[in-house]
């Protein structure tokens, strides 16, 4: 009896799956434990294996498709089993086959018909002059969790370039990282869908591989397979911004005394008038001489048009004299920058967590004499080096341990308390703000945790870091000591309930014994979500920080 082999949950937030590679083909043959295609989730690219044995009757997912988590992706059964049961049965999980079936099913049914007899006939002409044969499709894919659509930083290969499987067609940045992407494909580079600097929605067309020679202009697009519906819809598109390109041009003509037309850009019309310039005495370096803002502002007067503007002007003087309105010098301008995909992630993630989360704030001051006097102590030893950073997460993640509470997640009608520790440490790089992830950071050792803090603040910089390197973290700490900040606030990065804001170190008076003197402070302030972090927590917490903050010795024990 056939199986049928849903998309599987290869990892717990994992809510749809790529088919980055089938390894076993429509007609082969499947024995159990073989590995049947390559998934990509939400985390990483993973290997699927078949449960069953028999032979590959029906893939309901192509390779480079998206679907959803338990919708139809292959059956297995006996050769020549009969599965139309199983197809129209998965209809609802929306496969491709599925769908196609309906829809001829649908075309039968509607025959009696005319006018969708005939777009019937026009579809089905233009499935018949679809993709050649060999040629294979590639779109945007979705390279992180997060991911909506990418941008084409690099291109490493051109048109007419020859591929192999394995080859780095493209660098690719995504909403965290430049990351580079493989050709799954051998052939000839036909077709580059998007040009570098680029950004496309996540499987749209990327490119287009096949034998060399093949004629791939008629595939074009997001889809190889449009409707007729789109490619009429287009068409109308085309069609209205052509007569919106004709009246634009006859909007930025003008005509000359004697009929005679002029084409002006409208910036250099209204320069024109402002100066008082005859657009009729000037000439335009423009396409068919149309007259663009460089020609305004390079515009010398003819003699006969100096006299006539000092007759203009004589002739004023004789009336009436009227007093000009202060006018400011200057222009108004901006600068636009389009927004990298990190940016846009970044936005909408701190907009999700500020308007959802109930932040509250506590905030403690540290002496810090101790602390600075063991980092002195500990960084003369050969080869060691600690930074305050350092001793702030160590300190944070032996907290955590002592107060779970803090180390949560708020998940609608549940709170999820982790019993690892992975903090995440906030670096700043040119284009935002990246969480880096230290796995199990109570486990660490202060140099263990200085060189993993500067080798992943080092690839978040250089756009290296893997999306595995910043995901899973219970905990937050973000710094801005180093720029000189005293104290601030941030943002809950969730689904964390907590996050730490360290600021500078500062000299002041202070009391001690009774008596002012000159002392070190340092002070944090820690956002929490209060809907899994009440205050007396909160405070709790904060105070065993402090401890070991202040007495560094302890963090040793």
């Amino acid at each position: 009896m056939a199986e049928v082999i849903n998309m599987p949950r290869l990892s717990d937030t994992m809510e749809e799956g790529v088919v980055a590679k089938w390894l076993k083909q429509k007609g082969d043959k499947v024995e159990e434990g073989d590995i049947l295609a390559e998934i990509e989730t939400d985390k990483a690219t993973m290997e699927f294996e078949s449960f069953y044995e028999g032979v590959l009757l029906h893939i309901g997912v192509e390779e480079g498709e998206t679907a959803p988590v338990d919708q139809l992706l292959a059956i297995i059964g006996e050769e020549g089993e009969d599965i139309s049961d199983l197809l129209n049965g998965s209809s609802a999980s929306g496969s491709k086959s599925d769908k196609e079936d309906k829809k001829s099913s649908e075309s039968d049914n509607e025959e009696s018909n005319d006018e969708e007899k005939t777009d019937e006939k026009e579809e089905s002409s233009s499935d018949d002059s679809g993709i050649p044969e060999g040629v294979e499709i590639i779109t945007m894919p979705r390279l992180s969790d997060t991911m909506e659509e990418g941008t084409v930083a690099t291109w490493l290969k051109q048109e007419g370039d020859t591929i192999e499987e394995g080859d780095i067609l493209a660098e690719i940045e995504t909403d965290k990282a430049t990351m580079e992407f493989e050709s799954f494909y051998s052939g000839t580079l036909l077709k580059i869908g998007v040009a570098e600097g680029e950004t496309a929605k996540v499987d749209k067309l990327l490119a287009i591989i096949g034998p060399e020679g093949t004629d791939v202009s008629g595939i074009s697009g997001d889809s190889p397979k449009a409707s007729k519906a789109e490619t009429k819809s287009s068409k109308e598109e085309k069609d209205a911004k052509a007569d919106t390109d004709k009246e634009e041009t006859s909007s930025k003509s003008s005509t000359t005394s004697d009929g005679k037309r002029i084409f002006v850009s409208p910036l250099a019309k209204k320069m024109a008038e402002e100066k008082g310039i005859d657009l009729s005495e000037v000439n335009g370096s423009g396409d068919n001489g149309r007259i663009v803002k460089k020609d305004i502002e390079n515009f010398k007067p003819s003699a006969t048009s100096k006299k006539d503007t000092a007759q203009a002007k004589e002739s004023q003087t004789n009336e009436a004299p009227t007093i000009q309105p202060y006018v400011p010098a200057g222009e108004e301008s901006f600068e636009e920058t389009k927004n990298s995909q990190m940016r846009k992630t970044i936005a909408k993630r701190l907009g999700e967590s500020k308007f959802s989360a109930p932040h509250y704030y506590l905030t403690v001051e540290i002496n810090m004499e101790h602390a600075m006097s063991s980092r002195s102590q500990i960084n003369q030893m050969p080869d060691v080096k600690v930074s305050y950073n350092d001793m702030v997460i160590k300190a944070a993640a032996m907290a955590l341990r002592k107060h779970p509470q803090v180390n949560s997640q708020w998940d609608g009608d549940k709170t999820k308390v982790a019993n690892h520790i992975h903090m995440g440490v906030a670096v700043a790089v040119d284009e935002g703000l990246l969480v880096p992830v230290l796995k199990f950071a109570d486990q660490m050792s202060l140099t263990q945790i200085g060189g993993n803090v500067k080798s992943l603040a080092g690839k978040a910089r250089n756009k290296k870091i893997t999306p595995d390197e910043m995901s899973g973290s219970t905990f937050t700490v973000s710094n801005l000591g180093m720029f000189g900040i005293t104290e601030f606030t941030s943002i809950i990065n969730q689904p964390n309930s907590s996050i730490l804001s360290i600021g500078a170190i500062v000299e002041k008076p202070v009391v001690k014994n009774g008596e002012i003197v000159v002392g070190h402070t340092m002070k944090v302030t820690m956002a929490n979500d209060h809907r899994t972090v009440d205050g007396a927590t909160g405070a709790q917490f904060l105070q065993t920080f402090k401890t070991y903050m202040e007495n560094p010795v302890t963090m040793l024990a």
